[in-house]
């Protein structure tokens, strides 16, 4: 039978994301932890990405005209974490990006970055059983960018009000607060400005090497398709810029069966997101970010009964999807020196207590001929470095502080330290999550997190990761700490 906990993966991916992020830019990460837990930590390894010139005089030849950029880094990461059986992996990883990028009168832009590198695990530690191996190398982020306004500036010397850019390509679509919506997509991506409105449109598919939100697909960590569609539109009013999209995501894995003795489970989850939300600033100091989704579509049900150690296999049914997620946040600038924040974040999504195990698994999933109240969606949210739930049956509140201890200290003025704690329940108590957990148990323990960011000169920085979850009791079998600790230097050259 399939094990359990294949849903955290591409979470550990996000807090990797958070170091390399600290570290250098956006630069998607991947991984893996053993395979109960190896679909956890392979979604949790793969969370880091993200000119101008004056109206071209046509007495400048094309080569002045184009500015050219191009460089590269190199990240060394260290990490242990603890999986929910207690069992500590450590991974060494080495990531090497290379870039360029030119851009023409400012008009046309062509960028390329590519990654290639290692994974060195203590013996057995390997999360998915592979062992130590390469990370193949790939097109990171690859586009053409063209931006109307700067072309008719460039070459005809017109101004307009507003912009209309096309980007086709490889890049990462962001939206909101990331609850529906943080891939990277290959296909065409289109932003049209006129005024205060702004409208976004895109049309894609994943990379075929995108983790996947459902672990319990065959190919769910190195072999994903699924195509994203749709369009946010957004306006300024005052301080305040409210948004609104609707996406819709086609699954294009359905040719993939899992066979588990005499059980075949075959796969498609086709669901389409509402989304509402506003950005801004209240008064000088607060810096707030909302977010509200309805998920709905279609997706098959479970593919089995179970009778004691037994399972058998059942037909598997098309369900609608009726899910909701929400997310609000905000900082505080404090005024001092240091740059100090203060922030909290509220984060809830819905839950299904007819899923068998696992909250967005198809495999031990919906139970047959009935809605799924599940939301899953492809976003990314920060829930934690050591528990790192998915967002789904999910009620998490995270409060916060950063600040620049020693600014006024040369060397280490680049040097930020911060802290977050998390509370962790689940939506309803007697759906599942993405782990085993006591049935009728809403709370699910707390966390706290500590990160060092240090740019150390303007070339090497230094990112340090630590958390550590305390489970309850009453959720779970073994209630023992559970700890996450990581650390990364990236050389940038």
């Amino acid at each position: 039978m399939a094990k359990p906990e294949y849903q955290k993966q591409r979470n550990l991916s996000a807090r990797l994301f958070g170091l390399t992020l600290a570290a250098a830019t956006f630069l998607p990460v991947a991984g893996a932890r053993a395979q109960n837990s190896a679909a956890d930590y392979r979604q949790q390894l793969d969370r880091l990405r993200r000119e101008q010139l004056l109206q071209a005089s046509p007495n400048v030849s094309a080569g002045q005209r184009a500015y050219f950029d191009y460089g590269a880094y190199l990240t060394f990461t260290y990490l242990t974490v603890d999986d929910q059986f207690h069992d500590s992996h450590a991974l060494r990883q080495t990531d090497f990006v290379a870039y360029s990028r030119l851009n023409f009168d400012n008009a046309h832009e062509v960028l390329l970055r590519v990654r290639t590198g290692y994974r060195d695990f203590n013996n057995g530690d390997s999360f998915d059983g592979r062992g130590d191996e390469p990370i193949d190398g790939d097109l990171d982020i690859g586009y053409y960018k063209f931006d109307l306004a700067r072309y008719l500036g460039a070459y005809q010397g017109k101004e307009i009000d507003g912009d209309l850019t096309v980007k086709i390509g490889r890049d990462i679509v962001y939206w909101g607060n990331g609850l529906a919506m943080a891939q990277v997509i290959d296909g065409a991506m289109v932003d049209l400005v006129k005024g205060p409105l702004q409208v976004s449109a895109i049309a894609g598919v994943t990379p075929v090497r995108t983790v996947d939100f459902d672990g319990s697909r065959p190919d769910f960590d190195f072999n994903t398709r699924r195509g994203f569609y749709g369009a946010m539109a957004s306006t300024g009013i005052g301080e305040h810029r409210p948004f609104a999209y609707a996406l819709l995501q086609q699954d294009y894995n359905k040719d993939e069966v899992l066979s588990e003795g005499s059980v075949k489970t075959h796969f498609g989850y086709d669901s389409y997101y509402l989304g509402l939300g506003s950005t801004g600033t209240l008064g000088d100091r607060v810096i707030y970010g909302a977010e509200m989704v309805y998920e709905g579509g279609q997706g098959l049900s479970n593919s089995f009964s179970q009778s004691g150690p037994f399972i058998t296999q059942v037909p598997q049914t098309r369900d609608e999807i009726q899910a909701f997620a929400a997310d609000l946040r905000a900082d505080y600038l404090v005024p001092d020196p240091r740059h100090t924040r203060v922030g909290g974040e509220f984060l809830l999504a819905t839950g299904d207590n007819d899923r068998l195990r696992s909250t967005s698994n198809t495999f031990a999933g919906n139970l047959p001929n009935t809605n799924d109240r599940a939301f899953n969606g492809f976003g990314l949210i920060n829930t934690g470095q050591a528990f790192a739930p998915a967002v789904s049956n999910l009620i998490a509140l995270r409060g916060g502080i950063s600040t620049y201890p020693f600014s006024d200290i040369r060397t280490l003025q680049r040097m930020q330290v911060g802290m977050d704690v998390f509370l962790y329940s689940k939506f309803l108590g007697d759906a599942p999550v993405d782990e085993a957990t006591a049935a009728g148990r809403s709370y699910l323990g707390w966390e706290p997190d500590f990160f060092v960011n240090w740019q150390v000169t303007s070339d090497i920085t230094l990112a340090l990761r630590y958390g550590v979850f305390f489970p309850s009791s009453r959720a779970f079998e073994d209630s023992d700490p559970r700890q996450f600790f990581s650390t990364s230097v990236t050389f940038a050259f």
